[in-house]
């Protein structure tokens, strides 16, 4: 699951967590910790997932082989391109417009894609700089 799957299935599931908590027959402060411990439950949870995906990219760039060490800027320049080919050409026979069910799509690709590549790249580069200093 990435990143972003992570954060939608909190915002999912978390109402009807509290939802299920609120019907427990426990006094309102008692609801009130559970709620708590189960929001730092799945904050701590997304956090290790985080963690696991900047292991495995870490990995992905410590190895002597080429593939591993491009997989994913060529499955990203792939699908980008192809959404951006589907999209541009679906229903454009007589004139060109974009679809307005594309729009949310672009929007989400653009934010998963900058906030992940670009501060992902960031931090790598913070890291480096700091393990080469000591």
């Amino acid at each position: 699951m990435n990143i972003s799957g992570i954060g939608s299935l909190v915002s999912k599931v978390l109402p009807s967590v509290e939802r299920i908590v609120d019907e427990l027959h426990t006094s309102r402060e008692e609801r009130a910790q559970a709620k708590q411990k189960i929001q730092e439950l799945l904050v701590s949870a997304e956090q290790e997932a985080q963690k696991e995906v900047t292991a495995r990219w870490d990995s992905d760039m410590k190895s002597d082989s080429w593939l591993p060490k491009n997989v994913r800027p060529l499955t990203l320049a792939f699908l980008t391109g192809m959404f951006v080919v589907l999209s541009v050409f679906d229903g454009n026979v007589g004139g060109f417009t974009v679809s307005e069910y594309y729009s949310p799509v672009y929007e989400n690709l653009l934010m998963v894609v900058y906030s992940s590549y670009f501060l992902g790249r960031s931090a790598e580069k913070i890291k480096r700089s700091v393990e080469n200093k000591i």
